[in-house]
């Protein structure tokens, strides 16, 4: 019998990568900027630590159940019913947020590159190839993130590298910030960025190790996170807080003023839409995957495969619903917001509950004597 255990540290660590780093990169700076001005890393890396907080929470409870994934660990911890609304909660957000990540590609795509195709067709292209690719098992769910991982993070630190040739650090001080506001919204939508990290309730059960999953979670987020910080640092300090807030998706503008030396490419942005098209992909398909795992488990279903086309067309709906760019990003930072009670308090109820009822999963090694009895 094959062994399901096939995850490794490194392996994890990727798949939190590519996963957290996807459509929201190009409006990032500007989501921090509106509250902070210059502060704009500071909220980067205030947002990243409220992140860490929730996967932190995650990583824990997933090291204590290392056997189940939360739709099943939080039955052991709750009870059947009272789990139940906790599951659904989950399985509906994720799938609203894999249209949510749809629509926001589909809408730069035709701004951007494709202006007379409709949004229709490249939202269902997009959700088409998850839906497919949701078809694979764990194993290869997390091949997928490793062989993408080094594709999204190398070329994205050279455009960031060459980009800064035209910075002025002027543009970074204060470094708190000079803006009169509250900065606390700003941080609570760079945080739900990182919401994807909710993946690791799936792939702990899957890990070799999963005693070792705080070591991948620590890596993953650090650099997840630095990269968001580093992007948004490079943006604020060549164009000015000023200027980011009259740009939609400065981080993509970033690209267009940047060039490689010697000017054999004047303009990075076309490479830069694609390595962000393979972003949005591997945080499309993670999303995508968890959902229909969860599925599947809620059920006690041995297969998650029969949910990869079902779920396809309540994804599609959902994803047209918004009727323009500016009522997509409202939704898509009020509904973030929103869901760090799912992803961030809900899993921290649960550990506290746990821990004072002392409950506890069976361990690997446990698990692996029965096994081979």
């Amino acid at each position: 019998m094959e062994n399901p255990r096939q995850i490794t540290v490194i392996q994890a660590a990727a798949i939190l990568f590519s996963t957290i780093i996807g459509v929201g990169v190009l409006p990032l700076p500007l989501f921090a900027v509106r509250v902070a001005n210059s502060g704009a890393p500071l909220v980067t890396l205030l947002g990243m630590l409220l992140g860490f907080v929730g996967l932190g929470i995650i990583t824990l409870l997933g090291m204590r159940f290392p056997n189940k994934s939360i739709i099943q660990y939080s039955e052991d911890i709750l009870g059947k019913w009272l789990a139940l609304l906790g599951n659904i909660l989950i399985i509906v957000f994720f799938a609203i947020l894999t249209s949510l990540t749809a629509r926001e590609f589909g809408e730069v795509v035709v701004t951007s590159v494709l202006k007379t195709t409709p949004v229709e067709v490249t939202v269902i292209v997009m959700l088409l190839l998850a839906a497919i690719t949701t078809r694979n098992d764990i194993t290869t769910f997390a091949y997928i993130h490793v062989f993408y991982t080094p594709i999204l993070l190398v070329p994205v630190l050279l455009i960031v590298a060459l980009a800064l040739k035209n910075s002025d650090l002027i543009n970074l001080q204060p470094i708190w910030g000079n803006a009169t506001g509250n900065m606390l919204p700003g941080i609570l939508t760079i945080a739900a960025l990182f919401q994807g990290s909710f993946i690791l309730t799936i792939v702990i059960p899957a890990m070799r190790q999963p005693e070792k999953a705080m070591k991948a979670s620590m890596v993953g987020m650090l650099f997840a996170g630095g990269l968001y910080i580093t992007i948004v640092a490079a943006t604020v300090s060549v164009f000015g807080s000023e200027e980011i807030k009259k740009l939609l998706w400065p981080t993509l503008e970033l690209a267009k003023a940047t060039s490689l030396p010697a000017n054999i490419l004047e303009r990075l942005d076309a490479a830069f839409l694609a390595v962000w098209v393979t972003a949005v992909f591997t945080t499309l398909y993670s999303s995508y995957f968890l959902t229909i795992h969860s599925i599947s488990k809620l059920f006690r279903l041995s297969d998650h495969r029969m949910f990869s086309f079902f779920l396809l067309a309540f994804v599609f709906v959902m994803a047209m619903l918004p009727q323009n760019i500016l009522q997509m990003y409202s939704i898509i930072q009020n509904f973030g917001r929103i869901g760090l009670a799912i992803t961030i308090a809900y899993p921290g109820l649960l550990l506290v509950i746990a821990l004072l009822r002392k409950k506890r999963g069976q361990s690997v090694r446990i698990q692996g004597e029965k096994d081979a009895r």
